[in-house]
């Protein structure tokens, strides 16, 4: 690649590492794969991490009961407070007050638990918005650790003094959250920089909150009314999977190339990664390249700035979405505490402790189930979502769709009364844990972040045409990859045009409707969650509810 071409937005030259993937154009080093000294190990660093899952998750005949009681007391402390103080005014006092106090409960006790949070804290549209408000200030808004805590963990992790490496060092954190956090500082060789440092004791509360999750997560199967929306047991090994990689800074670092490398050769260079040091990268330690910008939230100042900020929404998806079809790699906790948008319109991508990783077989099934949404084939949907981990190897596919309707004519949920709605949503949920339903991890991140991606079109693009946004998406996969999606799955997109009826049909729109804008499509979805906190008992509802992204958007709903 020449380092002339000029592929970023701004239309300055490319820098020299550029072939090494994407990164900010003045780089305050130059990446140079054969000069990182933590590199060699991740291999067998990630299999050693995997490996450790089954024993992290096994049931246990004791608890840990020290952590299972003060777990408790927390959790029931919050409710006592609630109940004694905000429940009795109810509305929207009641829902502020047991969401305030369940996310102090929270950061209360510790990293495992505010990791929790912060997955919550992305269900736009599934937990109500007042919980969602209150936990998205553990994305990173924590309590942070007493400088002395951190000093002491880079000088051991770096085998040097903290004044030797750098000649500043921000005492006072950019921020924090469940695993670490981050403070500024400039290296004595002039570079800024950020330096990401690991709470301490985090991988052993982890472990020991696992063990408590994984004690008691069985005898909640059918014991609590939440346990009907969930495999208990399936979710403990699914939050294990997620957390666990984050707990060495040496695999976030490997995380950060792979990205970047993904994006290099996709040649989407709208999105940066911030450069990790070749030397000072350790288990608990990560020094980067700093990036500066505005908020994600900040959309008057993007604004002003002269951003176009539907582009920045729609090149982050096209971006999230090539990189999971075409490479199966893609990053897994997109979130606003996670993204910037540099002054000349790229977008800052931070923080890899999480990434989504799709072996071939799992890649080509991911690659169905989303190709089978697009042209509305949903044998080729339920099939990919079997061959992800969904659904067991044996199911019966035609009893599932059967089972579900998803043939049948989908109802507008905007029409249906509260009782229907939360008796269609019951129905279903039990039907897809009859069939041994589960939430894959990849399918879990995968749909976590375009929960997030939508909602953020609601902020950054309100008017924006949802139909014309799908119809873009389909025409560039299409035109870029048409070739490769015939020989990897058999179905040629270029012979099979998209089916924005299917679309429509899915969201209980007339088939005449002409336009939706993401603005619209919240308003619609207001309507639905007033219905679901009005609706009762149990009534009988036998058509099939819509839904916004099918069926995988269905089982992630109800499995999260």
């Amino acid at each position: 690649m020449e380092s002339t071409k000029s592929d970023m937005p701004s239309g300055a030259p490319l820098p020299e590492d550029a072939d090494i993937g994407s990164f900010s154009l003045t780089p305050p080093w130059l990446v140079d794969i054969s000069k990182l000294e933590w590199l060699g190990e991740i291999s067998s660093l990630r299999e050693r991490t995997h490996a450790e899952l089954p024993a992290l998750i096994k049931q246990r005949r004791l608890p840990p009961a020290n952590r299972v009681l003060g777990t408790g007391y927390q959790l029931a402390k919050a409710l006592f407070l609630w109940n004694l103080i905000e429940r009795r005014s109810g509305g929207s006092v009641s829902k502020r007050g047991i969401s305030h106090r369940l996310r102090d409960a929270f950061e209360e006790l510790g990293p495992t638990y505010i990791k929790l949070g912060q997955i919550l804290s992305a269900g736009n549209g599934i937990f109500p918005e007042e919980l969602v408000g209150e936990f998205k200030s553990l994305l990173d808004q924590v309590k942070p650790e007493p400088f002395s805590v951190v000093r002491k963990t880079v000088e051991a992790e770096l085998k040097r003094p903290l004044e030797d490496i750098f000649s500043e060092f921000d005492s006072r954190p950019l921020a924090a959250a469940s695993i670490a956090q981050v403070h500024v500082a400039k290296l004595r060789t002039g570079e800024e920089v950020v330096v990401k440092v690991q709470r301490p004791n985090v991988a052993e509360l982890v472990r020991r909150d696992l063990a408590a999750m994984s004690w008691i997560a069985p005898a909640l199967v059918g014991r609590i009314p939440i346990s009907a929306l969930a495999n208990p047991p399936a979710l403990v090994e699914l939050f294990a999977e997620t957390i666990i990689e984050e707990l060495d800074f040496r695999l976030e670092a490997a995380n950060m190339l792979d990205i970047a490398q993904i994006l290099a050769k996709t040649n989407q260079r709208a999105l940066i990664v911030p450069r990790p040091h070749h030397r000072f990268v350790t288990r608990k330690v990560l020094v980067m390249e700093r990036l500066k910008g505005f908020n994600w939230d900040d959309v008057s100042g993007m604004l002003d700035a002269g951003i176009d900020t539907a582009q920045v929404v729609s090149a982050g998806m096209i971006a999230f979405m090539e990189g999971a079809m075409i490479y199966g790699v893609f990053h897994g906790d997109l979130h606003g505490g996670n993204l910037l948008v540099l002054n000349t319109g790229e977008v800052g991508l931070l923080d890899y402790g999480i990434t989504g990783r799709l072996g071939e077989k799992k890649r080509l099934a991911f690659l169905r189930l989303l190709i089978g949404g697009t042209i509305n084939d949903v044998h080729m949907q339920v099939s990919a979502l079997r061959d992800m981990g969904a659904l067991p190897l044996d199911t019966d596919l035609e009893a599932v769709i059967k089972e579900l309707g998803l043939e049948g004519p989908a109802l507008d949920p905007t029409a249906m009364t509260p009782d229907e709605l939360v008796s269609e949503i019951r129905n279903l949920t039990k039907a897809l844990l009859g069939f041994g339903a589960k939430m894959p991890k990849e399918l879990m991140l995968f749909v976590k972040n375009m929960i997030f991606l939508d909602s953020a079109m609601v902020s950054l693009a309100p008017n924006l045409d949802l139909f014309a946004e799908i119809t873009q998406l389909a025409t560039y996969f299409t035109s870029k990859y048409g070739e490769q999606f015939a020989k990897d799955i058999g179905v040629d997109l270029r012979q099979t045009p998209i089916d924005l009826l299917g679309v429509k049909e899915s969201l209980g729109l007339d088939p005449s409707t002409d336009t939706l804008t993401y603005k619209e499509l919240v308003e619609r979805r207001e309507i639905i969650r007033k219905r679901m906190e009005a609706g009762g008992r149990n009534r009988p509802a036998r058509k099939r509810i819509s839904s916004t992204w099918s069926f995988a958007k269905k089982l992630a709903s109800k499995k999260g």
